[in-house]
């Protein structure tokens, strides 16, 4: 396997605390999920990558069938409690592909979801389901 990209991320303080890019070039304070955080969460933060690993999947995928959308993934994550007093996350993307139609749309995103470096990754470790929108 040839590595292509790494990348690192600092946290102080965990779910009360900071996260940065070393060199500063991205910084943000981070909270506990709640309705008035005026900070960001790691689960908003996976979201966020899983939503635009997911699209570039999808885009790339789009691309080898020569059809051509204005792709657009959301990615809903959860935090869940687990009975033995853990925690788990599970993820919902939300897939538009708008001129695409239903039976090539699916295929799409059934080839994305094995493509993705974020799909793979969660497979069989967290409960992930892609929908249509």
């Amino acid at each position: 396997m040839k590595k292509m990209y790494e990348t690192s991320m600092i946290n102080h303080g965990g779910r009360n605390g900071e996260v940065e890019a070393p060199g500063g070039k991205m910084h943000m304070k981070i909270e506990p999920p709640s309705i008035h955080a005026e900070g960001t969460n790691p689960e908003q933060l996976f979201a966020a990558g899983y939503a635009s690993c997911f699209n570039g999947a999808v885009q790339h995928i789009l691309e080898e069938h020569q059809l051509q959308s204005d792709s657009e993934v959301k990615a809903r994550v959860s935090l869940y409690q687990t009975d033995d007093g853990g925690f788990q996350i599970g993820v919902i993307l939300e897939v538009s592909l708008p001129g695409i139609e239903a039976a090539q749309a699916e295929t799409v995103v059934k080839e994305a979801h094995e493509f993705c470096p974020y799909s793979k990754a969660t497979r069989g470790n967290i409960e992930v389901s892609v929908e249509l929108v």
